[in-house]
C-alpha cells in the first residue's frame, strides 16, 4: 500500500510543511501566521529557541513580514542587517534576528491571510536563497489547501446552522440557548484553527418587567418579538442571533473585530431607539487568550454595567 495520503486540513498541512522546512533549513523558529488588522497571530509554530507558541499575538506593523508584503524587503534575507527595512523594523530592536524567510499566504480572491515565515538569531550563508523556488512552491500549495479548507469551513458553517434550525425560540424564531451554545462551540473551533476574529454582544431589554406588570404579558411578548425583529434585521447575514433568556439576547459577530462590532452597536441603538425600545448593551472581543465562552461572560458583565447606569436615567 502506498504511504501517500491527502492532508485532512490546513492545520495538518501547516504542521508537515513546518517540520519539513525546519529540517531542511535549520532556523530556530518557523511559523504559519494570520493577520487581522494590526494583530499578527501565530497559528502554528516550530520553535527551537524563541519561546513562541501557538496563539501568541504580535504587532503586524512591527514585523519583517509586513515589510516583505509591501515589497520593501526580500523573501529570503540571509543577513537582515543588510536590508534597511528589516534592520529598522521594531521587531529587530526587541528580538535578535540574523536571518529571515517570509512568504505571503494569499487566498484565491487575492486577499492576504497571513504568512509562512522563519527567523534565526544568526546570519545564514547566501546559498539559502537558492531555496526560494522550493519554498514558494510549498507556500502556493499551502495556500491551495488553505483556500479549499476555508471554503469547506463555510459550507460546514451553513450545514451547522441548518442542523440547529429546530433549536429555535418559539416566540421570536431566533436560536434558543441550546442552539446558541452549539453554534458558539463550532465557531470557537474555527477561530482557533484559522485565527478568525469574533465578538459577542449581550443585549437586555430594560423595560420588559414594567411592560409585563402594567400592560400584561401579551404586551411583553410583543415587545420581545419586536426587539428580535429589529436585532435580526440590523446584524449582518453571517452573524448569529439568539434569545437566551426572558429578555436577554446575544449576537455572535462572525469574523468581526471591535471596530465592526462598535459600528453594529451604533446601528442597534439607533434602530431600537427609533422603535422606542430601551436596551442595555455590552460587548467583548474574542482573543487567542479569551475564548468565545469567556467573551460571552465579559460581554454580559459589560451589559450589566450599562444596565446599572441606565437605571439612573429619567426617560421622557
Amino acid at each position: 500500500m502506498m504511504d501517500f495520503y491527502p492532508f485532512p486540513n490546513f492545520n495538518t498541512a501547516s504542521t508537515e510543511v513546518l517540520n519539513f522546512l525546519q529540517q531542511r533549513l535549520d532556523f530556530d523558529l518557523w511559523m504559519v501566521t494570520r493577520t487581522e488588522g494590526n494583530e499578527w497571530i501565530v497559528l502554528q509554530a516550530k520553535d527551537q529557541g524563541y519561546g513562541v507558541k501557538e496563539g501568541t499575538v504580535f504587532s503586524w506593523a512591527d514585523s519583517f513580514c509586513s515589510q516583505m508584503v509591501l515589497g520593501r524587503g526580500p523573501r529570503i534575507a540571509p543577513c537582515v542587517n543588510e536590508i534597511p527595512a528589516y534592520a529598522e523594523a521594531p521587531i529587530a530592536q526587541k528580538v535578535k534576528i540574523g536571518a529571515y524567510v517570509g512568504m505571503p499566504l494569499v487566498l484565491s480572491d487575492g486577499s492576504l491571510f497571513g504568512t509562512l515565515c522563519a527567523i534565526d538569531p544568526e546570519p545564514q550563508l547566501e546559498t539559502i536563497t537558492t531555496e526560494l523556488p522550493l519554498i514558494e512552491l510549498m507556500t502556493r500549495l499551502l495556500c491551495t489547501v488553505l483556500d479549499n479548507d476555508l471554503k469547506l469551513s463555510e459550507q460546514i458553517r451553513r450545514t451547522e446552522r441548518a442542523m440547529v434550525e429546530a433549536m429555535t425560540d418559539a416566540l421570536t424564531g431566533l436560536y434558543n440557548r441550546r442552539g446558541w451554545e452549539q453554534l458558539l462551540s463550532a465557531e470557537e473551533g474555527r477561530c482557533r484553527h484559522y485565527g478568525y476574529s469574533a465578538c459577542i454582544v449581550s443585549i437586555d431589554l430594560d423595560d420588559l418587567k414594567q411592560v409585563n406588570d402594567t400592560q400584561g404579558h401579551a404586551s411583553g411578548d410583543q415587545l420581545i418579538k419586536k426587539a428580535a425583529r429589529i436585532i435580526r434585521s440590523t446584524v449582518r447575514k453571517q452573524d448569529i442571533v439568539a434569545r437566551v433568556g426572558g429578555d436577554e439576547f446575544v449576537i455572535l459577530v462572525v469574523e468581526g473585530n471591535s471596530q465592526t462590532t462598535s459600528s453594529l452597536l451604533v446601528r442597534l441603538r439607533t434602530q431600537l431607539s427609533a422603535a422606542d425600545i430601551h436596551v442595555s448593551l455590552g460587548f467583548a472581543p474574542r482573543y487567542p487568550t479569551l475564548d468565545l465562552r469567556e467573551a460571552w461572560h465579559e460581554a454580559d458583565q459589560a451589559m450589566y454595567v450599562c444596565k446599572r447606569a441606565n437605571k439612573g436615567k429619567i426617560r421622557v
